[in-house]
């Protein structure tokens, strides 16, 4: 990683779960957090949101300006998110990794993805991050008093980057403050 790549402007995708799994105190963690993240965007930067459970919408069919009226959109969007349904993360994961401007050397692609990873799958979400990374790397944050360590650990690595965790009843904790303002660096 080039020193100067740090401060370079960022194309953040966001990716929340709002499964079932997630009711609860991971759910307004997770919510909180990304409303933190958002909060954290700078002129210049670009974002999206994705939601899953068993289904999954993307905000923005693209990534947008972190302008205020896109921020103020995002946050309604997630502000209003409940838990229910199943967990699938594979189509979110295929949909962040998707990258619609690959030849941008302008702005450091980073997927940041907060779940609580109860899946049974996790091969398969391996080997897609494996086979569709790119330039992005991928960040996994982990949601909830025991997330799934083995899937955020192997991800985060395949991703090039870290597994945080947030929780520990602290809400937005140093770990996510940290993420934020180190996610332009990889292992």
């Amino acid at each position: 990683v080039q020193i100067n790549e740090v401060s370079k402007p960022r194309e953040t995708v966001f990716v929340i779960d709002n499964s079932g799994s997630m009711e609860g105190p991971s759910m307004v963690q997770a919510k909180d957090s990304l409303i933190y993240g958002l909060s954290q965007l700078k002129p210049g930067d670009l974002f999206n949101v994705i939601r899953f459970d068993d289904t999954m919408d993307e905000l923005f069919a693209d990534s947008v300006a972190a302008d205020k009226e896109n921020i103020d959109r995002a946050k309604a969007f997630v502000s209003a998110l409940n838990a229910n349904g199943g967990t699938e993360m594979i189509p979110p994961m295929t949909a962040a990794l998707q990258d619609s401007h690959p030849a941008d050397t302008t702005h450091l692609r980073q997927i940041v993805f907060l779940t609580d990873g109860a899946i049974g799958n996790e091969e398969q979400l391996f080997s897609t991050i494996a086979k569709n990374r790119g330039r992005p790397r991928v960040f996994m944050v982990g949601i909830g008093s025991s997330p799934n360590s083995y899937l955020m650990t192997r991800a985060a690595e395949l991703g090039r980057c870290t597994s945080p965790q947030i929780g520990d009843g602290s809400g937005v904790g140093a770990e996510w403050r940290d993420l934020m303002g180190n996610v332009g660096t990889a292992r």
